[in-house]
């Protein structure tokens, strides 16, 4: 094959050579395919060993010649289709049985001795190897079965541009298409020991009869033949993937009209990995559709990677690959699980290190001391207790938060933002109930007062804590399962099982997810959550201003509202211990040399003269965005080079977005700490 439009070739379009050693007459002839650039400009076209010969063959209608048997081995004797018009030279023949590559010199070695070879080159492509034997993969062509899938594929297509079945993330959804909207035909066959069966039969003189089942093949002969004939099946299974494309029905009892296949196709949800979307995810819903005449699924959730911490592939030969049930003996299984949801961030793959799942067994103990914490204190279930008649605004408000949490995580499972109903759940578990509202609720659990309104408000606390442990149980019970399912069941203090009351399941899996829409009270959440605030930032100020731990500092509020200067005094004892103040006044305007945060729209101020050097902090403050900006700068620098980003590994030009990210985020804090401190 020469080029068309190859000046110095295309005179020689239309013409025969004599295949050297062979003696076959073979024509030359024009083609897109031959590169005018490459070699000579001319290209050798065998159809049967390459495939974009084979293409080539095809549309030029040239003669398909195999020169191979199973073993790669040169096949001569008896190839009718080698020998037909050929003229080979006996030293040809003698190459019959030989390896393939000792033939490849041996061939040399007679084009050199006959005059015939110009020259050698080397030449550097890309070959397929066996993944298992390593050995070379030569195309071979062979008899084999194939479906027409464009039909089915156009169907495939359309379920998903409709909204039958939606892919999430949404980006996967132009792979589905790519593949199905360029789908070739389907070869189903393979030549494996195991398999469903091709369901296709020979008579004695090869005629082939397809059927659902040999009777049907057997009938078929009687009529092709006239009388009965031995007939016999074809040795060839399905494609692995053809056989996986019938199991959202196949495994509920089709072709059977089953009560199963009834009441659980299509089924919902399906949750994958992206390698396999055209071989897996794009052939079920082709036969689904073909079959059963209904997607197999609504949805296709498109899982990310797991990567090491650096972002790099997994491999072994890398030595990266972490083992998950090393983790899950170290750490427990619902620490890992937790992990896995808490970065499981659509269209990113997740970088797993044993320092986040060693972080979450933290919070899987966390969560067990707190209900250690509500059994020392006689947090248990009250019969008749309504969350909805709580008095107490501290209470309230962690039923309130609760509230939002529970449509957070179920708002986000729904979607398939994993990581946002993780993070969801971890905000409420261990910010909300174990470090504010336990802390806040200490006084009162713990406190000595013997009269009504302080037995009333101890007892309303302690039903209270119970009741929220019981939420967490379930609102958590998504992501650690195991940890739940234990505090649910946990014996009371005197050894009894957990009671259950009648009409509540004995395992958290068995609950309704919590509705407690009507637990939602903006006027606690206003009180308390103006105090959390207050607190926080307080502890924020000290931190960045390098305050003393140990030092006690004054809190001036600068003409708070009616409200909030309520809230503050009716926290004041709480306020002061937790946030290390020595008093909290009330002025109307702020004392100078005080560092100052605003609070939901309140001034709050820092006296901080003679406590902090103000001049010398803001020295080390501006010292340290300025080495900040260094740092960005320097990172900059290299994800601009074009040449870095395109030599460097993966998990280093990710490493360096890391800590530009990391020094952005530092640089934000440290401008608001030097917009306090002006």
């Amino acid at each position: 094959a020469v080029h068309p439009e190859n000046e110095n070739l295309k005179g020689l379009i239309g013409r025969n050579a004599v295949l050297p050693l062979v003696g076959r007459v073979i024509p030359v002839f024009g083609d897109d395919y031959a590169d005018p650039e490459k070699g000579t400009g001319a290209v050798k076209i065998t159809p049967a060993h390459d495939f974009n010969d084979f293409d080539v063959g095809k549309r030029n209608s040239l003669r398909i010649v195999n020169i191979l048997d199973g073993e790669a081995r040169i096949l001569i004797q008896d190839n009718a289709d080698f020998l037909e018009g050929a003229a080979p030279e006996a030293e040809t023949l003698a190459l019959h049985g030989l390896d393939r590559f000792a033939a490849r010199k041996a061939v040399v070695g007679l084009m050199a001795e006959r005059g015939l070879l110009r020259k050698v080159e080397p030449n550097t492509h890309t070959v397929p190897h066996g993944d298992r034997s390593d050995v070379v993969i030569e195309p071979w062509l062979t008899d084999q079965w194939y479906v027409d899938v464009k039909p089915l594929a156009n169907r495939a297509l359309k379920a998903v541009k409709d909204g039958r079945t939606k892919i999430t993330p949404e980006s996967w959804t132009k792979t589905y298409n790519d593949w199905l909207e360029n789908i070739e035909p389907w070869c189903v066959s393979r030549q494996l020991w195991w398999g469903h069966q091709i369901p296709a039969w020979y008579g004695p003189d090869g005629e082939c009869f397809v059927a659902e089942s040999e009777a049907a093949a057997q009938a078929q002969a009687l009529g092709h033949y006239g009388g009965p004939v031995a007939l016999t099946r074809d040795e060839d299974v399905l494609d692995t993937w053809f056989s996986s494309a019938l199991w959202p029905f196949s495994t509920l009892g089709w072709p059977e009209e089953t009560a199963e296949l009834k009441r659980y196709y299509p089924t919902a949800t399906l949750v994958t990995a992206f390698d396999i979307i055209f071989f897996w995810v794009a052939r079920m819903m082709m036969m689904g559709l073909n079959f059963m005449d209904e997607v197999p699924f609504k949805d296709v959730y498109i899982h990310a990677i797991v990567r090491d911490e650096k972002g790099a592939k997994m491999s072994k030969s890398k030595g990266n690959v972490i083992d998950p049930l090393v983790l899950v003996d170290k750490y427990g299984a619902d620490a890992l699980r937790f992990t896995l949801s808490a970065m499981a961030a659509q269209g990113r793959d997740i970088k797993l290190s044993t320092a986040r799942v060693e972080g979450y067994r933290n919070f899987a103990t966390k969560i067990w001391n707190a209900a250690r914490f509500a059994e020392l204190n006689g947090c248990v279930r009250a019969a008749g207790f309504d969350p909805a008649k709580v008095a107490l605004p501290l209470n309230r408000w962690i039923l309130s938060e609760a509230s939002r949490t529970a449509d957070a995580i179920a708002a986000g499972i729904e979607t398939f933002k994993f990581n946002e109903a993780a993070d969801a759940a971890y905000r409420f578990v261990w910010g909300q109930f174990c470090d504010w509202y336990l802390e806040l609720s200490k006084p009162v659990l713990q406190g000595e007062g013997t009269d009504a309104a302080s037995l009333a408000a101890k007892a309303e606390t302690q039903a209270t804590v119970a009741e929220v442990i019981d939420l967490i149980c379930q609102l958590l019970h998504p992501f650690m399962p195991f940890l739940t399912e234990e505090l649910w069941a946990q014996k009371a203090g005197d050894g009894a099982p957990r009671p259950v009351p009648a009409g509540e399941a004995a395992l958290v899996c068995l609950t309704r997810w919590p509705q407690l829409g009507a637990l939602v009270n903006e006027a606690a959440e206003a009180e308390i959550g103006f105090v959390v605030d207050l607190i926080s930032d307080i502890r924020s100020i000290r931190s960045e201003t390098n305050v003393p731990g140990g030092a006690q500092v004054p809190l001036v509020l600068v003409k708070p509202s009616a409200a909030t200067r309520a809230a503050v005094e009716a926290w004041a004892p709480m306020i002061e211990r937790l946030a290390r103040l020595s008093v909290i006044q009330f002025a109307d305007v702020a004392p100078g040399q005080s560092a100052q945060i605003i609070v939901r729209g309140e001034i709050a101020a820092l006296p901080l003269a003679g406590i902090i050097d103000l001049g010398a902090e803001r020295t080390r403050l501006e010292k340290e965005l300025a080495k900040l900006d260094q740092d960005i700068a320097t990172v900059d620098r290299k994800l601009g080079n074009v040449d870095f980003m395109a030599r460097a590994p993966e998990e280093i030009v990710e490493e360096n977005r890391e800590r530009k990210a990391s020094a952005e985020a530092r640089k934000l804090k440290i401008g608001e700490a030097l917009e306090r401190l002006s």
